[in-house]
């Protein structure tokens, strides 16, 4: 097959001729038709969590067809279409596993890690990892709620969140505009914190209620005690301190945005009001499954600009030099 790989780091991708390994009795072959681009793409093709292998092929928000599925494959069958995340196999055999909570898996294989990603003409999972796509939801954007998608639709899960809750996300990117929808149509009191006043009019029409410029300290002091919920999106060091005075009593200030530096927290500002920090990956294929309903039913989908897969170089440019408004998904369109 033909596929966009990095020779080296930070290097421009370069079309090759690539060798899948045979299918796994337990994998599906997948003919990729759309595949998002994410900052971890940008990530491993720069080696910059030091795990990268080149020649790399990346790409891990994948929406495409199953051409040939493995003679132990009973989920999926040869036509379906499907879409494919962070993690491209698990053990199947651990508690995480056990319990429905794959993304825990400590032996999760990912997507672009030791393996080729859709950056690609195809790309093999295994069956678990690989989720169908409810019928009329759009394939052309579903790739970035594979990534995007799910590790801010993970939290509204795992913490029980509730209509009734008021809840706020930091940051609205690649991200935090598809969880102010999410929230929007959950029927929580959403509120976003941006550094950017040009996106105040665009956040208020993706589901924010209320908008609060994060470079304004008296604006955030303005919402003391406000929040059930605060999901930060970014990888920037904030005043920490300063957001959880945000929270509500048992309020939770939680992270899905990799910021890199130590979160300098005072103890007392989390035992005054019993509140907690706390971080989460992705989600499971059963969350994920749960995520697509729910963006059908509301008709929830991320803004997305498309290049086509032989611009794969000028689409990450565009990513890199932050102009991506607000995913980059790239269309296949090889020979």
């Amino acid at each position: 097959m033909q596929a966009y790989a990095a020779k080296e780091a930070g290097g421009k991708l370069e079309k090759q001729p690539l060798s899948l390994p045979d299918l796994p009795s337990n994998f599906v072959k997948i003919k990729v038709h759309y595949c998002g681009v994410c900052h971890s793409d940008l990530s491993m093709i720069n080696n910059e969590w030091g795990m990268s292998q080149y020649p790399l092929v990346a790409g891990h928000e994948v929406a495409g067809e199953i051409t040939e599925v493995g003679n132990a494959v009973s989920k999926h069958k040869v036509g379906d279409l499907v879409g494919l995340g962070w993690h491209a196999d698990y053990c199947e055999a651990c508690s995480s596993c056990d319990t429905g909570d794959h993304n825990l898996c400590a032996s999760a294989q990912p997507t672009i890690v030791h393996r080729a990603g859709g950056f690609a003409q195809y790309v093999q999972a295994s069956e678990t990892s690989v989720v169908e796509l409810p019928q009329g939801i759009d394939i052309k954007s579903v790739g970035p709620l594979f990534c995007g998608g799910i590790t801010v639709f993970n939290p509204l899960v795992q913490f029980d969140i509730k209509p009734t809750d008021s809840v706020a996300v930091i940051g609205i990117g690649g991200l935090g505009h598809i969880a102010l929808q999410f929230l929007n149509a959950w029927g929580c009191k959403v509120t976003a914190f941006t550094s950017s006043d040009n996106k105040a009019d665009e956040a208020k029409q993706m589901g924010a209620d209320y908008v609060v410029n994060s470079k304004d300290k008296e604006q955030i002091e303005s919402v003391h005690g406000q929040f059930d919920l605060i999901i930060s999106t970014v990888n920037v060091k904030l005043d920490w301190d300063l957001y959880l005075s945000t929270l509500k009593p048992k309020g939770r200030l939680h992270f899905v945005g990799a910021t890199l530096e130590p979160l300098n927290v005072g103890a007392f500002s989390l035992i005054g009001g019993q509140k907690s920090i706390s971080g989460s990956p992705v989600g499971s294929p059963d969350v994920i499954r749960k995520m697509l309903s729910f963006a059908t039913q509301h008709n929830i989908k991320p803004m997305v600009e498309m290049f086509p897969m032989s611009e794969i170089n000028n689409a990450i440019s565009h990513l890199e030099e932050g102009k991506a408004r607000y995913r980059v998904v790239l269309q296949a369109d090889f020979d």
